[in-house]
Order: structure tokens, then C-alpha cells, then sequence
């Protein structure tokens, strides 16, 4: 996984002093590192019921897409507030540097659909949760969280007691 690691870019201080951006646009370019996270977020899943993959905005729709063909499961995308045509359901979350509303489609999910929720990265697990709740009020049930990069140190993975989550890396 040190491979890997070494193709994410970190820069300080984005989006404002004191934050620690992985920039993951330099393992995108790398085809066999795009496609060894691929290959390893749909390895984790395969043989487990997916009806649908939830991609949250921006990042993890470049990865859900590819999870969710590979699984043979629908799609489903994950917005921020203002930004879905059709009638949506939302959730308010806290980030590690400031405040937003999610949104999903009303009807994105259907009662007891098994449901895997993809991520770039997970810090201090606010747009996870979010999601999660918006899938619980639709009647889904969360199989799983995958993300490529989580970031141990912020604990997102208390906002999500009780639910599986995969990471490939941790800093």
C-alpha cells in the first residue's frame, strides 16, 4: 500500500490554513494506481449483496461508478444542497472546516435495498454519517462504507458505530 500512498499528493493548507489536503488527482492519473483501487474496492464487496452504490459528492463519484459496474449494482449520487432536479431528502453535516446539507433523491433508494456507500476519503466522518441517515430514511439497509484514504487521526469511523468500514490507506 506504500505504493500507493507515494501517488497522493499532499498539500498544506488547503482549502484554508491548518488543513491537510490528500490530493488524490495525482493516483487518478496513474492508470495502474486508478486501477489497483478499483480493482481493491471491488474485491472488499464482490459476493455481498449490492443493489445500489451511493457516490458522494465530488470525489467519490469517480470512484462509485466503476464499484458500482463491477458489483452489477445501481447508482446512486449523493449532492450537495441545490443541486438535484427532482424532489430530494437532506441531511445537515459538519466538516473539519465548516458546515453543509446533503441531498438524495427521494427516490434513489427503495426499502430494504443493500446498499455500499463509496467515498474518496473519510476525515471526521460528517458526510458519511449524513449519507447514512439519508439511506436509513428511505428504508435502505448500509452494508458498508468504503473510502480510499482515511485519515485516523480526525475518528471519523465513531460517527459510524455498528457499520462496516473499509479503507485502504490510513495516515
Amino acid at each position: 500500500m506504500e505504493d500507493l500512498k507515494k501517488k497522493i499528493r499532499e498539500v498544506p493548507d488547503f482549502p484554508k490554513p491548518g488543513i491537510l489536503f490528500y490530493d488524490l488527482t495525482t493516483l487518478l492519473k496513474d492508470r495502474e494506481g486508478l486501477r489497483q483501487v478499483i480493482d481493491l474496492l471491488t474485491q472488499e464487496f464482490e459476493g455481498k449483496k449490492i443493489d445500489k452504490v451511493v457516490g458522494i459528492e465530488s470525489r467519490g463519484f469517480i470512484f462509485a461508478p466503476a464499484i458500482a459496474y463491477n458489483l452489477n449494482a445501481g447508482l446512486v449520487l449523493v449532492r450537495k444542497k441545490g443541486k438535484l432536479p427532482a424532489e430530494s431528502i437532506s441531511a445537515p453535516y459538519a466538516l473539519e472546516y465548516g458546515e453543509d446539507v446533503l441531498e438524495m433523491h427521494k427516490d434513489a433508494i427503495e426499502r430494504d435495498e443493500q446498499v455500499l456507500i463509496v467515498d474518496d476519503l473519510i476525515a471526521t466522518g460528517g458526510t458519511a454519517a449524513a449519507t447514512v441517515q439519508m439511506v436509513l430514511q428511505l428504508g435502505g439497509k448500509v452494508v458498508a462504507l468504503a473510502f480510499i484514504v482515511e485519515l485516523g487521526s480526525l475518528k471519523g469511523r465513531e460517527k459510524l458505530i455498528g457499520l462496516e468500514v473499509f479503507s485502504i490507506l490510513t495516515y
